[in-house]
């Protein structure tokens, strides 16, 4: 859950206006594009010391604060 806390305190630096709900789509909502995407995989990187492989990339693990956990629970299983 300490994770989720993280990312979302990310997020409220780009989004300050409004808190994103855990399963909001935020490329749906228009919060995130490609470029703030790479933005949070480097932060997901250094911040939970893992590595997100070419096959990560996939838009699906992005979307929602709770897929984005799942991705940091599978990688720092």
């Amino acid at each position: 859950m300490e994770s989720k806390v993280k990312v979302k305190t990310f997020l409220s630096r780009f989004y300050r206006k409004r808190e994103i709900q855990d399963d909001e789509d935020i490329f749906e909502l228009g919060f995130a594009n490609s470029l703030f995407a790479m933005q949070m995989v480097m932060f997901l990187e250094k911040e939970f010391n893992i590595r997100i492989e070419t096959h990560d990339m996939d838009l699906s693990n992005f979307r929602t604060l709770n897929k984005i956990n799942e991705l940091i629970e599978r990688k720092t299983a």
